[in-house]
């Protein structure tokens, strides 16, 4: 059989045909409402091993198939992450990664037949699992009526009328899907932990799943007048922000907004347009001009958030490494000539020889305690 995937309706899935030819349509191997990411073959070639948001859309479970055809089984469930599978050659098990709210990407061995992995690396000694919250997920409408999933972390020992400040984390991409666990993409996973590391210093956390990420079918990633043909995705944003400010337990004047890449195109967008909901923000490689025109009758211009430079009042942290492929350094360094020239307060680290997704750990240290720093002064501690 030949298998490969396609997008005809709703879902990414599977097809099979077999070498010998003879069937008018191909076999459908993947199916139930979600779609599926990472494969693996068994050794004999009889099986595929894939992994699927099906049934349990915010998370990733494991299942089997013939590749012959015939029904879907389902081998993990539960609150786990099960990502990456590998078939054994011994036919009898299969590697993969496994995460949840508090268990960070592991090693994990799983029977062909399914039932509960077995973690075989690292055994998380010393690490603070139960210092960990479970996130929860929050469905929020959009001014023109699109819903979206959201992660929402909430701090503990929260007290009856008291007010915290919060924060919005925006993923790049922006064909991406943050989960109810640790990711398993490098930089997500890191920023995963890095929410959780700002509810236990007392933040109400909501990592926003906004329009044009993955996960949620054709219609909901290609999303009409998203990017530079109209910005649509940022009204989730702005709709994310909203929600915050009008819950009991947050301060409605303390609401950051933090992110990389596309989520730093987000955060600068939420600063330009809405200082009145966001009142501090980190941007990390954004773009700041979408296309090549400062025309601002053209609709890529007014997408940009530099087009409400005027609008734009509230502190924001830059980071950038100056030999970024991605997002032109240029990005940054205009931004930065427009604050000083409309007085916004900012601050700048540049990482010399440094590209998108920073390559040295260090930096991305510094980056993660400069972030906590910024928003200790300008959120935390700002009106107590």
């Amino acid at each position: 059989n030949v298998i490969f995937s396609s997008e005809p309706e709703k879902w990414i899935r599977y097809y099979s045909v077999p070498l010998s030819g003879g069937r008018a349509e191909p076999i459908t191997l993947t199916t139930g409402e979600g779609m599926a990411e990472q494969i693996a073959l068994s050794s004999d070639g009889q099986h595929l091993f894939y992994s699927t948001n099906a049934g349990d859309i915010d998370r990733r479970h494991i299942w089997r198939v013939s590749t012959s055809g015939g029904t879907a089984v389902q081998l993990t469930s539960g609150d786990g992450i099960e990502t990456y599978p590998a078939a054994l050659a011994s036919g009898n098990r299969v590697a993969l990664l496994i995460a949840s709210a508090r268990q960070p990407q592991s090693v994990a061995l799983l029977s062909t037949g399914g039932g509960k992995p077995q973690v075989i690396f690292p055994d998380f000694k010393g690490f603070p699992m139960d210092d960990h919250v479970v996130p929860e997920n929050v469905v929020l409408t959009a001014e023109d009526g699109l819903k979206f999933h959201n992660q929402l972390f909430l701090p503990r020992g929260i007290k009856s009328g008291e007010r915290r400040p919060a924060m919005i984390f925006v993923h790049g991409g922006p064909q991406r899907q943050m989960l109810l666990g640790y990711h398993y993409r490098h930089f997500y996973h890191m920023a995963y932990a890095i929410n959780q590391y700002l509810a236990n210093q007392g933040y109400v956390v909501l990592s926003v799943n906004y329009r044009s990420g993955i996960g949620y079918g054709k219609e909901f990633r290609n999303a009409q007048k998203r990017g530079q043909r109209g910005n649509s995705e940022y009204q989730d944003v702005l709709a994310a922000g909203k929600y915050l400010q009008g819950r009991p337990d947050v301060d409605p004047k303390r609401v950051g907004i933090w992110g990389l890449s596309y989520g730093g195109i987000l955060t600068a967008q939420a600063l330009a347009r809405n200082s009145d909901v966001f009142a501090a923000g980190v941007d990390i490689a954004g773009v700041h001009l979408w296309g090549g025109s400062i025309d601002p009758k053209t609709v890529s211009y007014q997408s940009s958030s530099i087009s409400q430079i005027e609008k734009w009042k509230s502190p924001v942290l830059l980071v950038h490494g100056d030999d970024d492929r991605n997002v032109a350094f240029s990005q940054t360094t205009g931004l930065v000539q427009l604050l000083r020239a409309h007085g916004v307060y900012h601050e700048l680290i540049v990482f010399p020889d440094e590209v998108h997704d920073f390559l040295v750990h260090g930096k991305w240290l510094i980056t993660f305690n400069a972030l906590d720093d910024f928003f200790t002064r300008f959120l935390k501690n700002n009106g107590i």
